[in-house]
């Protein structure tokens, strides 16, 4: 079991400081404008709040990822999914048996760590295309760097990660996981 709730939180706190002017600007996402890429973090959070409790109608297909589909509330709306799906994943039920997420049947301990990832490395994704600093707990990059890092090497064609980006040896853990995910560290608007 992993504690979702620091990168929920820190997630949280990105999504009130953007503005109404940055949700078309560019993410390290290439095909999501921040809005899109807000309206993704709303349909993955949702889902894996259901992953976890093996509650299948939420979950027979990948979340979005368009900004007009954004809630005028989604300022509040989306903090307050986030805190529920970290609750979700702390109940030890959720990390055992089967479940499905984004319509893929997986293992309940497979799926926190793909929701863990998604909130750290989308949560980095804001945090750039926004122009907001980003941190991250040692123990969710941890699993995130322990989950990523034998997917990346191999990456097979249903791959959820872009090619990995090469870091310099003995780069920062955050840079060698969004290297790993198919992001350039340094990537700017």
């Amino acid at each position: 079991m992993r504690d979702l709730a620091p990168a929920a939180d820190r997630l949280a706190e990105l999504l009130t400081g953007v503005t109404d002017a940055q949700l078309t600007a560019p993410t390290p996402c290439a095909d999501y404008t921040v809005g899109d890429l807000i309206d993704h973090i709303s349909g993955l959070s949702l889902a894996f709040t259901a992953a976890a409790a093996k509650d299948r109608s939420l979950t027979s297909q990948g979340p979005s990822g368009d900004a007009s589909r954004l809630p005028a509330d989604w300022r509040t709306r989306i903090p307050e999914q986030l805190t529920a799906l970290a609750k979700a994943w702390e109940d030890p039920a959720a990390w055992e048996g089967m479940t499905q997420a984004g319509g893929i049947e997986l293992p309940g301990a497979v799926a926190g760590l793909v929701a863990l990832d998604e909130i750290v490395v989308h949560g980095w994704d804001l945090a750039k295309a926004t122009g907001q600093p980003f941190d991250c707990d040692e123990e969710s990059l941890t699993a995130c760097l322990e989950f990523v890092g034998p997917a990346a090497e191999n990456p097979g064609p249903d791959s959820p990660f872009g090619p990995p980006v090469e870091v310099a040896p003995g780069a920062p853990p955050l840079d060698r996981l969004v290297g790993l995910t198919g992001r350039e560290p340094t990537w700017r608007p």
